[in-house]
């Protein structure tokens, strides 16, 4: 296995921190997309697991929606929960509370800790897989392990 980029060692380390033993890889082809990331490792695109940024439109603060890649958000849903109405986060806002860029943005890792909700779709899946903190990284989970990892709360994201 080669030397891994900055950002995709920070993954590599908070997945070791936390104790799992999953190993993050880094490919040629991209994976920005949940279709290319699917199309690279093989496997459905409901089985890719987007971590998206959001933000509090009143207060400003992150939400992490953690989505599987078929589906599109209810951001309505994510607004109920959150107590107020949640904007699109702009790529310096995802950076500046994550610590990585649109497109790589792996469900841990964070700079900071992040309100985090987990598409229920993604528990029907033994494996799933997420990025790993570049357009070109990413690896391989259960559910249970995304549970774990992020003690995100499990709801319906689906619109």
């Amino acid at each position: 296995m080669g030397k891994l980029s900055p950002s995709a060692q920070r993954v590599q380390d908070a997945l070791d921190a936390i104790g799992l033993r999953l190993e993050v890889v880094e490919l040629s082809s991209s994976t920005r997309t949940s279709a290319e990331a699917a199309m690279a490792v093989g496997c459905d695109v409901a089985q890719i697991a987007k971590s998206l940024i959001f933000r509090t439109c009143q207060t400003d603060r992150p939400v992490l929606v953690i989505a599987s890649g078929a589906n599109r958000v209810n951001e309505k849903h994510i607004a109920e929960l959150m107590g107020e109405d949640i904007c699109k986060a702009d790529a310096d806002y995802v950076r500046k509370h994550t610590g990585f860029v649109i497109g790589g943005v792996p469900p841990v890792g964070h700079l900071e800790r992040i309100p985090t909700f987990i598409d229920e779709d993604l528990l029907q899946f033994q494996e799933i897989w997420a990025a790993a903190g570049t357009p070109h990284a990413l690896f391989k989970l259960s559910p249970e392990d995304l549970l774990r990892a992020t003690s995100g709360k499990v709801i319906a994201v689906r619109r």
